[in-house]
């Protein structure tokens, strides 16, 4: 099952449930959780909450501390207004790029510090349970490099074992070839033996004389 949170540098990263019935169940849970946060910030400290929550299936879900359609329609009127002061775009857009970029810096900042830690540097001020997540995260990486090595060997022994294989197979067509050529040979010599037998047999005289031997030419 797919858990919904994992550490990544020692961050908690959160990602989709995989499983359609724990998601079902995560999503009741936080569902009535969320709710419960909502009714309780509006009481406490008097704010006026409206929550709209639409399941996977279309299932609606709602909160409002007040009327919900009031809410709505005061969301409207502000969106609007901010929407027709183009100076006050502006600088919500200039406090909301403020606002990204502190984010940013801070993250490299963290992402700098965890990397110099990884290599071994800077580890005067780290807790040991952080020690325990460094050494974890290692540990990791290194199983990581290691079965990849592993894929890496096994899909290079297959190549070579197959590579083995196309040439014993040429071998032995090439051992054929040589014998059926071996084979040939005497039966060619053969063949021409018995046609110079014939050309010979051919050449000679074969007339039948009968009484004395006469002289040749006379």
């Amino acid at each position: 099952m797919t858990t919904t949170l994992e550490m990544v540098r020692g961050k908690v990263q959160m990602r989709r449930i995989e499983n359609a019935a724990s998601r079902q169940v995560t999503f009741s849970k936080r569902r009535n959780g969320l709710l419960k946060k909502a009714y309780e910030l509006s009481v406490l400290c008097d704010a006026e909450v409206a929550l709209i929550i639409f399941s996977q299936k279309g299932r609606l879900f709602e909160f409002a501390s007040s009327d919900m359609r009031t809410t709505i329609e005061r969301y409207y009127e502000h969106t609007n207004h901010i929407r027709n002061n183009p100076v006050e775009i502006e600088q919500i857009c200039t406090e909301k790029l403020k606002h990204e970029i502190a984010d940013l810096v801070q993250k490299i900042e963290l992402l700098a510090a965890s990397q110099r830690k990884l290599l071994g540097h800077d580890l005067d001020s780290s807790s040991l349970e952080e020690l325990h997540g460094i050494d974890y995260q290692l540990e990791q990486s290194l199983r990581n490099i290691r079965a990849r090595k592993d894929q890496l060997f096994r899909q290079e022994i297959e190549q070579l074992k197959a590579k083995e294989q196309l040439l014993l197979e040429e071998n032995k067509k090439l051992t054929q070839k040589w014998e059926a050529n071996q084979w040939m040979q005497p039966l060619q010599r053969g063949d021409t033996l018995s046609r110079s037998q014939s050309t010979w047999s051919s050449e000679v005289e074969t007339e039948l004389f009968i009484g004395l031997p006469k002289m040749r030419g006379s």
